[in-house]
Formats: structure tokens, C-alpha cells, sequence
């Protein structure tokens, strides 16, 4: 579902209005730049091409200088729940922030830190530390020349068992599982079926696999369904002949609106028309179901009738890198065949640990029920986060069982007001705004974790309160009242 089409009527004439001074305004200095100083300045080239052109980074020039102290925000300490950020400041005549070598201790509300672990953990740590003893930082080679340890066997075997299925393989890199793995999986002569709001890596992937593309409306089961029957009605392009293979590719959890994947009636579709189905398990596993297996678990879907399933340890785990987990057979064939894993650099030793040791306490290996108390709380604080979001009006995005929460700003100016309040209020948070989503939807998109305690949460909604005032927030109302609000001014 777009967010620019569920924009409210006053939000979506003030905020075209905005952009369009900012994109005439822009052009106009651009025209004025190039064609009355920069061909009669002294600093004109005769034969030389530009560097770069003035189109390719409009943008950057118009817009991103003028709020980049909202983006990129260094920090210099663990993700935990309160973060030391990095003052900066542009030096005189200049555009680029410099640190200033002050420090401002501030609520994390922007990190994928889920269950905590992304900080010292009584129970991790010490295992991390070991693991760095016995290994060393790094393997200095790829999985197929001298990069294997024990440690990266272990790890596939707890990330096959703990998902419910026959094998797994991992990769030192979230972004490049699917943007490697993808190709292996469908070539020419096949279809993709994609969810319209898929991460970059699953569009990266995607383009590389030669697959023919089509792409059906977020979430939307009717007309995922509707393109299933044209596609294999209609056969490939020009030759009408079946497609080779057709592989839907949904997320568990969407990083940018915080839905939850339709996964009961995708996984029906997909039976239904023999397809197969990727479920890309980045921001789900470890934070959905009630034993943090994912999205699958949360809907009570068995893990067999999802024939490849990937994750990554980025978030929940507080480690690094991705997953593949499938079928004995497809897992071979990738470990055989896969760049990723015959010539990308192997996964950290210490970091592989960091991951088995974070599953033991998930699945309560340790002894302690310290695990399921930390699912359970990441679920109850993005609840209550929501909720209090909600009661104050705000337009807000997602489901209750999801940690992202994202909060909708509409207008452009809104974006950096909004941070840079946040920030004077101690609080870190992430702020994202076109070409990143549409040119309505502009947000901010909060990430809950269970270090979160009652009181970090109270003390973000208290101040969120007051900068949401201040943003006109609150008073977005019904599309047909804000039109007639609109008339009556």
C-alpha cells in the first residue's frame, strides 16, 4: 500500500507545494550556475567533461547538504539502549560536518538492536572473547580456501535445527546473500514475483539473476494472485513457452513500514500454483514468535512449505552477516556455486560465536529463562511504544507484534524539525524521506528493543509529544476534514 496515496489531503497539497520551490528553485540556481557564471567564470574547461552531472546529483546538492546533520550520525559506543553520538559541526564556509570532539549521551531509538545483545552480555561476551583467543579476528580467507573453522559448522548446524530445516549456509554479509545468492537461484527463463516494497538487496539480486521481473502491490494477496494466473496463462515473453520456474520473495517484516508479511495466504498461493517461495527473515527472526523463529512461527506456518528461507544476524543477534536455510540439495548447490561463499572473506570467528552463543539464550541453553523474558519484552515495549504513538494522534504505521515503528512526517521540512528537536532531547533517532520512500513519505522509523525499559520509553513519548505539537503532527484527522479545514482557510 503507498503511503503517498494514504496521505491526508491537507498533508499531500502542502507537502507537493514544498517540493516543487524546492525542485524550481533548485533548477533555477542550477540554470543560472551553469549557464550565466560556470561558461563565462575563470574556471571553466574547454574539453574537459564533467566530473559528475548536474542531474545525477541534484539532489545531493539541494537537498541532502542542507540536512545531512540528521543523517549519518556517528556515535562512539555500543548500540545499546543509550548511545554516545558525535557532535558535529561544519567548519566556516564549508559543507562537510567535522566532529567537535564533544560527546551527548542519548536514547537509542534508531538501531536494529532487538533483543539487546549488541552490547556486553554476561552470557555472550565471554564466550566472544574466547572465541577471539582460540581464532583470531579473522579467517583472512574465503569458506572454500582455509576459511572453515568449527566454529562456522556449528553455527549451520544451530541456524538449520533452530528454523526447521534439513541444512543452512552462512555468508559474511546480510546485503550480499541475497544480492549473491538470488542468481543462483533463478536465471533466464524464470519469473520472479516481488513484493513492491522489497529491500535493496532483493532488487539487487534480482536484476543480476537475468529472471524476468514483475512486481505485485505490498502485501496484497489478490493481485500477488492475479499476476500468478497471468504469468503462467501467458507463458515467457515472445515464445509463450512455461516459465523454467516462478519464486515469490516477501520479507517476514518490512523495514520501512513494519508490516508483517501475509505469510498464510502466500504460502497457500504458492501450493496452489506450484511456485516457490524466498521469505526473507531479516528483521523477523529473532523478534516474531513466541520462541523467535520468525515469521513463520508467528503464523503458525511450518517452515517446509517455505523452500528457502534467509536471515541475517544484523539485528536480533547483534552480530554480523546472513543465512541460508533450505533443502539439503539447494544448500550444496549454493555452497558449491555461490560467490559469496568461494570468494568472499569468511565470517569472523568471534562473530560466529557472538551468534550461537545469542541462540543458546534465545532457546534458553544457558539455563535461564533470560531469553524468552527478552522476546517477550522487545514485544510488550513495541506494543506500548505504538500505543502511546497512536494516542497521541500520530499517524503510525505497522503491527503491534513488529519492533520497527514507523511514525509518518509527510512533509519534507518535517523531517529535519523532527531530529533535530529529537536530538536536543537526548534522543537518537533515524529520519527518512525521498528518494528512500515516496515523495509523501516521509517518516520517522523508530526501532524498539528489549533493553528498552518502562522508563526510556516514557521519557521518549513524553518529548516525542511536544516536538509532534510542534510538527503539526497530531492533527491529521480524516482526508475529508482536513479538505474542508483546507476550504474554510
Amino acid at each position: 500500500m503507498s503511503q503517498e496515496s494514504d496521505a491526508p489531503f491537507f498533508r499531500a497539497l502542502t507537502a507537493l507545494i514544498a517540493w516543487s520551490i524546492l525542485f524550481s528553485f533548485g533548477h533555477l540556481r542550477d540554470f543560472v550556475r551553469k549557464w550565466v557564471l560556470w561558461n563565462r567564470g575563470p574556471g571553466t574547461r574547454k574539453g574537459y567533461a564533467p566530473i559528475r552531472q548536474d542531474y545525477e546529483d541534484f539532489y545531493t546538492r539541494r537537498l541532502y547538504y542542507r540536512i545531512h546533520d540528521c543523517l549519518n550520525r556517528p556515535i562512539a559506543s555500543a548500540p545499546g539502549s543509550w548511545i554516545d553520538m558525535v557532535e558535529r559541526t561544519p567548519p566556516s564556509g564549508q559543507k562537510l560536518l567535522v566532529p567537535t570532539g564533544k560527546i551527548r549521551r542519548c536514547l537509542n531509538l534508531g538501531s536494529y538492536n532487538y533483543l539487546g545483545f549488541a552490547a556486553a552480555d554476561e552470557y555472550c561476551t565471554p564466550r566472544v572473547l574466547q572465541a577471539l583467543t582460540d581464532h583470531g579476528w579473522s579467517m583472512c580467507a574465503s569458506r572454500a580456501e582455509l576459511g572453515t573453522t568449527p566454529k562456522h559448522v556449528e553455527l549451520e548446524r544451530c541456524v538449520a535445527r533452530f528454523l526447521g530445516k534439513e541444512a543452512a549456509i552462512t555468508f559474511g554479509m546480510g546485503f550480499a546473500t541475497n544480492s549473491a545468492i538470488i542468481p543462483l537461484l533463478v536465471s533466464k527463463g524464470c519469473l520472479i514475483i516481488s513484493d513492491a516494497l522489497n529491500h535493496a538487496s532483493i532488487v539487487a539480486g534480482s536484476r543480476g539473476s537475468g529472471a524476468k521481473v514483475r512486481v505485485f502491490r505490498h502485501n496484497d494477496v489478490e493481485h500477488l494472485e492475479a499476476l500468478l494466473r497471468d504469468s503462467i496463462s501467458a507463458g515467457q515473453p515472445r515464445t509463450h513457452r512455461p516459465w523454467r520456474k516462478i519464486l515469490i520473495i516477501v520479507e517476514g517484516i518490512y523495514s520501512m513500514e513494519g508490516e508483517i508479511v501475509a505469510l498464510p495466504e502466500i504460502v497457500a498461493l504458492k501450493k496452489k500454483y506450484g511456485a516457490y517461495l524466498f521469505l526473507d527473515e531479516a528483521h523477523s527472526i529473532g523478534a516474531l514468535g513466541k520462541t523467535g523463529r520468525g515469521a513463520a512461527e508467528h503464523w503458525g506456518v511450518d517452515t517446509a512449505d517455505v523452500d528457502v528461507m534467509m536471515g541475517t544476524f544484523t539485528k536480533s543477534f547483534g552480530a554480523a552477516g546472513g543465512y541460508i536455510a533450505s533443502s539439503r540439495a539447494v544448500v550444496d548447490y549454493v555452497r558449491a556455486q555461490g560467490p559469496a561463499n568461494l570468494t568472499a572473506t569468511a565470517m569472523s570467528p568471534p562473530i560466529a560465536e557472538q551468534i550461537m552463543a545469542a541462540l543458546d539464550l534465545i532457546q534458553g541453553k544457558d539455563g535461564s529463562t533470560r531469553g524468552a523474558e527478552k522476546l517477550q519484552c522487545l514485544q510488550d515495549n513495541a506494543l506500548y511504544f505504538r500505543q502511546g504513538l497512536q494516542k497521541m494522534g500520530c499517524a503510525v504505521l505497522g503491527t503491534g507484534a513488529s519492533p520497527i515503528v514507523p511514525l509518518m512526517l509527510y512533509m519534507p521540512s518535517n523531517m529535519t524539525v523532527f531530529s533535530r528537536q529529537c536530538l536536543k532531547a537526548n534522543i537518537a533517532v533515524v529520519v527518512v524521506g525521498f528518494p528512500a520512500t515516496p515523495l509523501l513519505g516521509t517518516r520517522v522509523r523508530f526501532c524498539l528493543s528489549a533493553s528498552h525499559t518502562r522508563q526510556d520509553l516514557d521519557y521518549a513519548l513524553k518529548h516525542i509529544a511536544g516536538i509532534a505539537n510542534a510538527c503539526l503532527l497530531p492533527v491529521h484527522g480524516s482526508r475529508a476534514d482536513s479538505k474542508q479545514a483546507l476550504l474554510k482557510s
